[in-house]
């Protein structure tokens, strides 16, 4: 695993916003402006590489299922979900319900194994960047070289099984409009588009327009036409926190959920703890704990709910840290402290999506910091390996 340098495409921006990547530019409190997608550079992998992170990746998705059913169990406490929504994501679990994605955040720098930071298995975004734009900026910059990056094809596939499987032909696709860059409208439009290209009648709306038709017990939208099957872009733990998420928790089977609450086992820090209890000494594992840091010296404290680096704190030689924000009234996770591999200054860490349990692709941020935070920068990748011919089908997929 390499940085190598690159130079930008000169109309950059218009091409990565042509395709969706509509929020790269972010204001600092100081006005000041810092870009999130990065072409000045780019991370090159070689094909073993590519292969054990995708053997990792699925092992520790199994491992991950193996340690929700743990989760399920109690044993860890109602994980600061409190015991109604335990109770609704234990059920979906034993239902099965049906998932489609997640995101592994991975510490890795070509020697050694990876080491696993966390799972964003509820709302994971970062699809335009890694599905699209990077894929798009292969074929002008190294078209004769591969990707890892199967993102787009897999979505597709996966969103045809699940049509299959439910016997359900239309899917709504919800996210929280109060969202103000753009990110969240994106994401969730991509995922319309590559159900809709997996066969779903597909209908957009803002989460808040979902009403609840007390008389049928279902769930409707704008034209009152009923919800059988949705993809909402909001985290369970909110849903479930929010007045209207009574209907869910009283209503289970009102509506196929994607994803599914039984992902409020794998969306929570503890399931750090928890792997490290069911698989200690695990090469790709750190130890974790709940509540308190145990035998660690050096520790990361995360909430249990947190996103984008908010409210971490790290208890290092050298370094106490403290992040801002508003989570960690939840309960904690305390993991061991691993630095993230640093190439010139530049902190990587690897988002290894996982479609259908399967591993498909990465999207490669990195930071100046020692934390992950608003302020990443997305950067593609490139295998060290010849681009493989297109079955005529797969041709213009994107």
């Amino acid at each position: 695993m390499e940085r190598i340098r690159s130079t930008p495409r000169p109309d950059w921006r218009q091409r990565t916003e042509a395709q969706g990547l509509i929020y790269s530019t972010t204001v600092k409190d100081d006005g000041s402006t810092v870009e999130y997608w990065h072409e000045d550079a780019y991370y090159l992998f070689t094909m073993p590489e590519v292969e054990t992170l995708e053997s990792v990746t699925e092992d520790l998705h199994r491992m991950s299922l193996e340690a929700a059913r743990f989760l399920a169990t109690g044993a860890m406490g109602d994980l600061g979900i409190g015991p109604a929504a335990m109770e609704l994501a234990r059920h979906s679990l034993e239902a099965g319900d049906p998932a489609v994605y997640g995101r592994f955040d991975l510490a890795y720098d070509g020697t050694g194994p990876a080491k696993m930071l966390e799972y964003n298995a509820d709302t994971p975004t970062g699809l335009v960047e890694a599905a699209i734009c990077q894929w798009y900026w292969l074929q002008d910059v190294k078209p004769a070289n591969d990707q890892w990056n199967g993102i787009h094809e897999a979505l597709v596939a996966a969103w045809a099984r699940r049509r299959t499987e439910t016997g359900l032909a239309r899917l709504h696709v919800a996210h929280v409009g109060e969202e103000g860059t753009g990110e969240d409208w994106m994401n969730a439009a991509y995922l319309l588009d590559t159900a809709q290209q997996g066969g779903w009648q597909t209908q957009g709306l803002n989460l808040a327009d979902i009403g609840w038709d007390r008389d049928a017990k279902r769930f409707v939208d704008l034209d009152d036409a009923p919800i059988e099957a949705i993809f909402k872009l909001y985290p369970w733990e909110l849903m479930m926190a929010d007045p209207f998420g009574m209907h869910v928790q009283d209503h289970p089977e009102a509506v196929t959920w994607f994803e599914p609450a039984w992902k409020m086992f794998l969306s929570t820090k503890a399931l750090l703890a928890a792997l490290w209890h069911l698989y200690p000494d695990h090469e790709n594992l750190l130890p974790a704990y709940l509540d308190q840091p145990g035998p660690l010296t050096e520790w990361v404290a995360k909430p249990l709910h947190g996103r984008e680096g908010d409210n971490i704190v790290i208890h290092a030689e050298g370094i106490d840290l403290v992040q801002p924000g508003h989570y960690g009234s939840e309960g904690w996770c305390y993991q061991a402290f691993h630095p993230l591999p640093d190439f010139g200054g530049n902190r990587a860490v690897l988002g290894a999506w996982v479609v259908d349990g399967e591993s498909v692709g990465v999207g490669v941020r990195e930071s100046d910091g020692l934390v992950t935070d608003y302020f990443a920068r997305f950067l593609p990748n490139v295998i060290d390996a010849p681009a493989p011919v297109p079955a005529p089908a797969a041709e213009g997929a994107r």
